[in-house]
């Protein structure tokens, strides 16, 4: 009997821990990250980071959920400008990965000041990043559809969508870089908020200018993109107003604004690898949508609406692998390499729990997911497979991209972009070509590359980060 009530004890001290630690992560309390409870570091920046791109997360579908009301057309519009788009967003996580590595490791290190400097310079850094894409948008968006294999229904609907993602880039890339540099110096509450009042606004816009609701105009599917650049300019402004206040870690000063090549220079070589470890990954999934729009509308609409339902499940993965990227950072910049690496397993139990519960839904239960989009047979048909597919290899995914977000918080942002580059590039397109047109398996072939890939990169990921080399990373 006493051995019963000190179990029961130590289980409602455990859930009374659990639950202090939610509560405070959502309010956003500040700890040393460096020394606190590992458990209680974890959660104070997996759950914030979480419900950000849970919230990122629904954007997606809300948009996609909209749009399919104007037809298959607008749908696949919507998928083939995503992966053009993807480019930018690999450069904005790129660029984000370098900055919230370099600001954790002068957290960790105590050097404030040497954090506000980094985190000036890389917002001009990603100013500078967004002159190519704003000029591609608003000069070529028909060029780049068709590059897509768009048919000319596709672009005649989806142009106007295409210039205002593309040519409003910079809010895109300062969204994403402005939170990379909360979540780094541990300030993933306030990374939160702004994509929350983002995405918030872009909920309730997007109806409005996509059928003409009320006083706002008619615009179909480009109103879903200026829904989009209109809430997160907003959220950028938030981010701006925090950094001006002070009420985060970060507080940029006028002496910061101004340019230093030094610091610019440090941080376009620990970017470098970043980006280009994101390019080679989202050039590859543009291949991907190019080989499965070969099989028509209603097989790249299927695709589109499968992996927007899949992104609703990965971005709150990313968001406690996030977690493991600040406590690398910081435990490295304090010397305490041990700490780091026990943070990487246990934040990979966390997430792999996680994935695998969602994964169980996508497996048995597809179709009532499915239909919430559309009402095509054929469209939900190859949103089932590619659903399925992907989803048989949610365990490896969940510690591969844990294991990828600490070779990044150390600012070993070139491993993984080696890795990227055989996976992807050497293996993957040559493997989802030859399933999808050579073995005849159609699109199909496609979804299950995808699978086969990331257990791949996991498991080459485990064999590197074994032997230890990001420890040394200096930044």
């Amino acid at each position: 009997m006493f051995y019963s009530n000190e179990i029961d004890q130590s289980l409602k001290r455990e859930i009374k821990f659990y639950w202090r630690s939610i509560i405070d992560a959502v309010k956003g309390i500040e700890i040393d990250y460096t020394n606190a409870n590992l458990n209680q570091a974890i959660l104070l920046l997996a759950i914030p980071m979480v419900l950000e791109m849970a919230m990122e997360s629904v954007f997606v579908l809300v948009d996609v959920f909209w749009v399919a009301r104007i037809g298959t057309n607008a749908v696949a519009a919507v998928g083939l400008t995503d992966a053009a788009v993807s480019l930018i967003y690999a450069v904005s996580h790129g660029l984000a990965m370098a900055v919230s590595a370099v600001v954790a490791r002068r957290i960790g290190e105590k050097d404030k000041a040497g954090a506000n400097r980094s985190a000036a310079q890389a917002i001009w850094l990603g100013v500078f990043a967004s002159i190519p894409g704003f000029f591609i948008g608003i000069f070529m968006p028909e060029k780049i559809l068709l590059l897509m294999g768009a048919s000319p229904e596709v672009i005649q609907i989806g142009s106007g969508f295409t210039i205002w993602l593309l040519g409003g880039n910079l809010v895109i890339i300062l969204l994403f870089l402005n939170n990379g540099i909360f979540r780094g110096v541990g300030d993933a509450t306030i990374a939160m908020r702004a994509l929350w009042i983002a995405n918030g606004f872009n909920i309730l816009l997007d109806p409005c200018l996509i059928f003409g609701i009320g006083p706002f105009p008619e615009l179909g599917v480009t109103g879903a993109a200026v829904a989009t650049t209109f809430g997160r300019g907003v959220g950028v402004l938030y981010q701006f107003y925090v950094f001006w206040r002070g009420k985060s870690r970060v507080h940029i000063h006028i002496r910061d604004w101004y340019i230093q090549f030094g610091v610019i220079g440090n941080l376009i070589k620990v970017s470098g690898g970043g980006v280009l470890q994101l390019l080679i990954g989202t050039s590859s999934w543009i291949i991907l949508m190019r080989i499965v729009a070969d099989f028509g509308s209603s097989a790249l609409a299927g695709y589109t609406i499968a992996i927007r339902i899949i992104v609703f499940t990965l971005l709150p993965a990313w968001g406690i692998a996030n977690a493991a990227s600040t406590l690398v950072g910081q435990n490295l910049g304090a010397k305490q390499a041990d700490r780091a690496e026990t943070a990487v397993w246990r934040t990979g139990l966390y997430n792999c729990i996680f994935l695998i519960s969602v994964g169980f839904f996508f497996i048995f239960f597809p179709r009532p997911i499915v239909q919430f989009f559309t009402e095509d047979e054929a469209v939900i048909t190859y949103a089932i497979d590619a659903l399925r597919y992907i989803s048989y290899g949610y365990a490896f995914y969940a510690y591969g991209m844990v294991l990828v977000q600490a070779f990044n918080g150390a600012g070993d942002t070139y491993t993984p972009t080696w890795l990227n580059f055989f996976c992807y590039w050497l293996f993957q397109i040559p493997l989802a070509y030859s399933l999808a047109k050579w073995l005849a398996f159609g699109a199909q072939g496609v979804f299950l590359s995808i699978t086969i890939t990331e257990f791949m990169l996991t498991v080459a990921s485990f064999i590197i980060f074994r032997k230890g080399r990001w420890k040394l990373k200096q930044v």
